[in-house]
């Protein structure tokens, strides 16, 4: 069980972003792998926000952001226990956003491949990188600031009028060919 720091008071801004990428066959995948998954990606998503949600309540302009990953809507090879397990997280979001509206807001950004320590392990090799990169219609790999700067905006005031969305921030690869 995780533990979680307690908080006096409002919490205006909550962010779930822990990850996995477990990329096997479907065939080579244990039980094991997508309770794995699930349990960082969506339990342990579920088990911040119980643990918070007194003291969003407190707060006036409350707001969730959660993170999915692109492969949730663009079918990929490989990525059957992720994709579960972040399906998982986006049916969280419109769920919450809409049994917590209108006085906590729920979002969630959907990045693919990102540049960080979790995906070093595919980007180390540099055609491989370059592969990838080319993918997407950016031509270019995602950055932690890409979604960073997105999260940033959905936590602010400046977007009180979104709630309940999934927003790709993924180069263009869900919805573009």
């Amino acid at each position: 069980e995780p533990s979680f720091p307690e908080i006096e008071g409002a919490i205006d801004a909550l962010v779930y972003c822990p990850g996995s990428i477990n990329l096997k066959p479907f065939r080579g995948l244990k039980l094991a792998d997508f309770q794995h998954d699930l349990t960082i990606n969506y339990l342990g998503a579920v088990k911040t926000i119980k643990n918070y949600l007194p003291n969003l309540k407190e707060s006036e302009h409350a707001s969730i952001t959660l993170f999915s990953t692109v492969a949730v809507q663009k079918g990929m090879h490989f990525h059957s226990s992720i994709a579960g397990a972040k399906g998982a997280v986006e049916g969280l979001t419109v769920s919450l956003a809409a049994e917590l509206a209108p006085s906590i807001r729920v979002n969630c950004i959907a990045p693919s491949l990102t540049k960080s320590k979790i995906s070093n392990f595919i980007l180390k090799n540099e055609k491989m990188a370059e592969s990838i990169a080319k993918m997407h219609p950016l031509k270019r790999l995602g950055e932690g600031s890409d979604s960073s700067s997105v999260a940033n905006f959905l936590l602010s005031d400046n977007s009180s009028w979104i709630t309940g969305q999934i927003l790709g921030v993924d180069g263009g690869r869900s919805s573009l060919t």
